[in-house]
């Protein structure tokens, strides 16, 4: 239940800061960032002067965060790809859960980030001509032979390979999300770097727990 309130949580604030990106008069440009008036005091005999303080407009995302959710997107998508082949051929109902949980939780961030990303339409564009490696050597992702072993396998085999794949997958994306965490500017990127950290390890930690038995 926690995992899902916390996806579901940054889903909805990924959504919501791709909308407010999108907000101002609907030229692309980051909406203005709240600002504060503040006094500061004068020097000896002067008097006290206000003046306006943080930013006045946001700061668009950086490139490094375009990339990141560009990437995650894949990256989710194989996660749910490995867990629907889960309900025919797994034979621990533990195993069987934690595949829904990940496929339900999987699909509502993609659909977030396919928004954000057509909501910052012009930060995707400058960082698409800084990023020339593509989406290759994604960290965790599973080899086509993998693929093909976790598709022919059933019952405990399945369940051994479909957990042991999952934690280097899982691992992987937590590698992607440490590398952007904190090193960027967008308020919503950054929560899903951090859902995914906090998230994904907990999963790792239940995925060992069944390996171990």
């Amino acid at each position: 239940m926690r995992h899902r309130i916390a996806v579901a949580g940054a889903a909805v604030a990924m959504a919501a800061g791709a909308l407010t990106g999108c907000g101002g008069d609907g030229d692309g440009e980051p909406e203005a960032a709240p600002s504060r008036t503040v006094v500061v005091p004068g020097r000896p005999g002067e008097a006290n002067k206000t003046q306006v303080a943080g930013p006045r407009t946001a700061a668009p995302p950086t490139a490094a965060e375009v990339r990141f959710v560009q990437m995650m997107i894949p990256h989710h998508a194989q996660a749910l790809e490995m867990s629907a082949l889960a309900p025919g051929r797994a034979s621990d109902k533990r195993v069987r859960s934690l595949a829904s949980r990940i496929d339900t939780a999987q699909k509502v961030e993609i659909s977030a980030m396919r928004s954000w990303l057509e909501q910052n339409a012009e930060a995707v564009l400058k960082a698409s001509g800084r990023n020339h490696g593509g989406h290759a050597g994604m960290p965790g992702m599973a080899t086509p032979d993998q693929l093909k072993q976790l598709k022919a396998a059933n019952g405990a085999a399945f369940d051994k390979l479909y957990l042991t794949l999952m934690i280097t997958h899982h691992q992987g994306a937590l590698t992607m999300a440490k590398d952007v965490l904190d090193k960027g500017t967008d308020v919503t990127v950054q929560e899903l770097a951090r859902d995914v950290q906090s998230t994904q390890m907990a999963e790792i930690g239940r995925m060992q727990g069944l390996l171990r038995g």
